[in-house]
This record gives structure tokens, sequence and C-alpha cells, in this order.
């Protein structure tokens, strides 16, 4: 069902808003932040750790600056676009802070995606430059001949294949002290959305959209300091990890370490043992299995002292026996591709567990029930947020941009109830909620009922139709020891759920999966499972 459009006094600020960080009308953040790194005494620190070694600060504006001379070099002009298809190394914020200084829009994709999905976001984007790592060039070869827009290739890596080469464009132009004359509100980035329902749309962010992010959660909430070492499972390209590993620590001047491969437990787990990491973001997926690993460090390897998490809701199990076992609280958060990151979330010492805490400072939340109205506490709503980080717009996506972007507020999506401490707690989104015999299901409510059974690794649940058609809860299970699947254990997880549920949200059925279906950020696909059942 459509929420009806919000009132015009619903969109009137509030007499006592929260102040926002200061951004001069006149910045880039790139700019800025490089330069407030040299101006602390920060040059011979290191900024990034990857496979090749630890870069300084001195060396990352150094490459910064001749990566931005080579792109203009090349006649590549301000607010032209540049797609970066880069696994997270060195090169990665050398290219993205290298557009930003030059004032040329970075554009950068998720590496995990498919060659439509390349095509579709070279040819939107009407990127002049492809900058792209060789391992994902395969992806590119036959893109590169057939977009009409693009002009140039950078390949990161050993092999050009025909191309300029990443270190041959920050090697070949001694570093120029140029900055382009942007302002808080010109084009930085885009950033596409996953496209789980559809194309993938780009929201555009602007210059003032990372300080704020920086000013109002990464040093605030996330808590970084200069003396922290952090690392993000999630990726650069991502919103979530384009905070937790560029534009946070490098506002505070910490170190960041940068892992090019795709997150496993193992391989994870291998990388605390290596580094003395003390920040460290994941998402609620990751925490699961990593808990359930046979390899994960014990507590005594881990100089951990603060875990954050993002993506989904975080389940209540996960986050009580990840504290059991390692001592760190998991603050579980929630941010949108649109607000650029964490507008909501717990906090350190005032954690509660099962729901996606409080508003950041700087933003506002409110849910709007089905009739338009604001939703009262204990009661279901669509999650709406205001705040300085907003994008823009979705770029060339008129229809897409109106039905989000509502004046100042931005709709979210997401199925929200307002509990009577004033914590937020996850219903699931808009479209993933059941209604079964005239009343709401919340697929995360069942999932995480079944997620607290020790036997269950995740689950999802969506709606499946009985006999008659009428619409009940179907749990899709991963076992932590898939062996144990049996009729007895689906009887035992039915009796579960009825024990911590009301009866009519307890599932019908109870599939066991080896595995679920996920994007590549690693959401649960559940419109691909209810897609089974209507097949």
């Amino acid at each position: 069902m459509t929420v009806p459009e919000l009132r015009a006094a619903e969109l009137t600020p509030p007499e006592t808003a929260v102040p926002v960080g200061f951004v001069p009308r006149d910045y880039n953040f790139a700019a800025d932040v490089l330069q407030r790194n040299l101006d602390a005494g920060r040059a011979s620190k290191p900024a990034f750790i990857d496979v090749r070694g630890a870069t300084t600060y001195g060396r990352l504006a150094d490459r910064v600056a001749r990566f931005g001379a080579g792109l203009r070099g090349l006649g590549i002009k301000r607010e032209e676009r540049v797609l970066l298809a880069l696994t997270d190394t060195i090169d990665w914020p050398t290219a993205f802070l290298g557009c930003l200084k030059s004032g040329i829009v970075a554009v950068p994709v998720n590496t995990l995606l498919t060659e439509d999905d390349y095509r579709f976001m070279l040819a939107d984007s009407r990127a002049k430059c492809l900058v792209v790592s060789e391992a994902l060039f395969p992806k590119f070869e036959q893109l590169i001949r057939q977009s009409p827009d693009l002009e140039h290739v950078i390949v990161s890596g050993d092999n050009p294949h025909g191309y300029r080469l990443f270190e041959d464009v920050v090697g070949a132009d001694e570093p120029e002290p140029y900055t382009a004359p942007t302002t808080a509100d010109d084009m930085a980035f885009w950033l596409y959305t996953s496209g789980s329902t559809g194309k993938p749309k780009g929201a555009v962010h602007c210059h003032a959209s990372l300080k704020h992010t920086a000013d109002l959660y990464g040093t605030p909430v996330a808590g970084l300091k200069e003396t922290d070492l952090v690392h993000s499972v999630a990726k650069l390209f991502f919103a979530y990890g384009l905070g937790n590993a560029m534009t946070f620590p490098l506002s505070v001047g910490a170190t960041v370490v940068l892992n090019a491969d795709r997150p496993t437990p193992d391989g994870v787990a291998e990388l605390l043992r290596k580094h003395p990491i003390t920040v460290f973001f994941g998402v609620p997926t990751f925490y699961a299995t990593f808990l359930n690993s046979p390899n994960a460090p014990q507590k005594a390897e881990l100089k951990l002292r603060r875990c954050l998490s993002a993506g989904e809701a975080l389940p209540e199990e996960v986050a009580k026996n990840f504290y059991a076992r390692y001592g760190v609280e998991i603050s579980d958060g929630l941010g949108t591709t649109e607000m650029l990151h964490v507008f909501l979330t717990n906090r350190p010492g005032q954690n509660k567990y099962g729901t996606t805490g409080k508003g950041v400072p700087g933003y506002d939340i409110k849910l709007i029930g089905e009739d338009g109205n604001p939703a009262k506490p204990g009661e279901i709503g669509e999650l709406y947020v205001r705040g300085p980080t907003s994008a823009l717009m979705y770029w060339n996506n008129r229809e897409k941009s109106r039905d989000t972007f509502r004046g100042e507020w931005t709709r979210c999506g997401d199925k929200y109830i307002e509990d009577a401490d004033g914590y937020y707690v996850c219903c699931g989104r808009a479209d993933d909620m059941l209604k079964v015999s005239g009343m709401y299901v919340s697929p995360f409510e069942v999932e995480a009922a079944l997620s607290s059974h020790p036997d269950v690794l995740e689950a999802a649940v969506v709606g499946w139709n009985d006999d008659q058609r009428l619409v009940k809860p179907k749990a899709f299970v991963v076992l932590k020891s898939p062996d144990k699947a049996s009729a007895a254990l689906l009887q035992a997880l039915q009796e579960h759920c009825k024990q911590k549920l009301a009866p009519y949200k307890y599932p019908r059925w109870i599939e066991f999966r080896k595995e679920l279906p996920k994007t590549a950020t690693g959401k649960i696909q559940r419109f691909k499972l209810r897609a089974e059942g209507q097949a």
C-alpha cells in the first residue's frame, strides 16, 4: 500500500533543530581532509595499510595530487564522471579523493555486479574515464568498446591490457597545488543503489555531506580517535564502507587496514590476528558467521574496543553471543545510500539489543502510518529521516527522486516501531511486511525468534500462500550444522517460535537451505524467495 503524501505541516522544520557542524560555502572535502592531517603533523603517519604495505598521509596527499593532475591531463573536466571499479587497495582512496580534489565526479561501483549492471552504469553516468582493478577488467573488456562516452581507461594492477596503468598515471605528473573551486553543495560523487527491484539508481551526493557524516556520527557516535586502527568488512564502494574506511578515519587521523579480497570469517580472523585493530565495522550476517567459525580468534588475541554494525537489523542473540565471547558491545545502526551513512543507532553503554537505537543528533526521525499521520509509540510506521546528508536526487530519475526525497524528508522504505523508551525496533522493509489474519507480521521478528535457537545460523521469512490462497509466514533456515536438518528439528523450531511470538506469527512452513540469496552488501533478498512461492 502506497503511503500518502505528507502534509505540508509535516515538512515544517522544528523550531529547535539540532545544530550541524559548519561547512563554508567554498569547500572541497578532499583538500580539507588531506590538508588538516598535514597541518596536524601526520605526514609520516600511516593512513592506509594494504597488501603492498603502509601509505602515509604525506604520500597519500602526493598520490591524490598526482592522480588529479593525470585526469586533467587526459582532458577530463569538472563535473564529468569517472567510474571507479576498484577493490580495496590504496588506489581506491587515491582515485576517489583525486577526483574530488579536481572537481571531477567520482562514481564508485560495486565490484560484485554483472556485466549488464556495469553496462547500465557506464551509460547512465556517461563516464569519460573508467578506473578498474585488473581482476575486474574481464567484465569490462567488451563494454569499453560499446560505451560511446568512455574515452579513457586506467587499470590498477600489473597488466594494463593495452590501456594506462594506475601507477604510471600517479607517477607521470608532478603534483600540483591545485584544488578545484568547488562549493559545499557541488556534486562530489554518486553511489548506485543495489537495484534489487529494478535498475540501479545513482544517488548524487555533495562535498559537504562527507564532512557532516564524520562530524555527526564518525567522531561523536562511532567514537574514532587518532590512535585507532580501523577495519571495515563493508567495502569502500558501499556508503557504509566509505564512511567506515575512509571518511571517518581520515577525519581524525586514524589508520585503516584495507583488504582487497572478499571478506570471509577465516580471512578476517587472520587479519585481526595480524593487526591490532581497535575499531571494527561489520554487518549482521558477517558477525553471525564469524561467531560460528571454528577459526575465530580468542578474546586474548584481539585489541577491539569498538564494534559497529549496519546493513540489516542485528539479531539480539548474535549481539549477546558476541559480547559474551569478546566483551565488546556491537552498536547496531541504520543508514541508507540516500542518507550516506548511519542516522539511527545504538551506543555503547546504552545498547538495547533487538532495536536499532535512537536518532543520531543532527537528524530527525519520524514514523508515518498508512493514513499519512504520525504513528504513535508502539504502532508500526514507515521511517522518514531529515538531515544534512541526504542525496540531492537520483541521477536522471525524476519519478523515483520525487517518491523518495519529499521536501526536507527522505523516505527510507523501512517499517519501524518506536518503543516506550524511545528506541526504534525494525520490522523489515515496507514491501516485506506480511498481513496474517488481518494483522501485521514483521519478518524480522520471526527471523529473530528463529535465530535465537542454538542450531540456527540465519533465517529469512516471507509470505507464502496456503491451500486457500491465504498468506502465512514461511521460513528458510540455514543451520550451523546442516546435517542436523530433520522433521524433528523443524517441529522444534516451530515450537520455539510459538513460545516467543504471538501464535499467529509462527512459520507454518520451514525449509532448510545451505545458503540464502543475498545482495553484494550481504542483505537477504527475500523477494527471490517470495518469487519461488509465486512461480
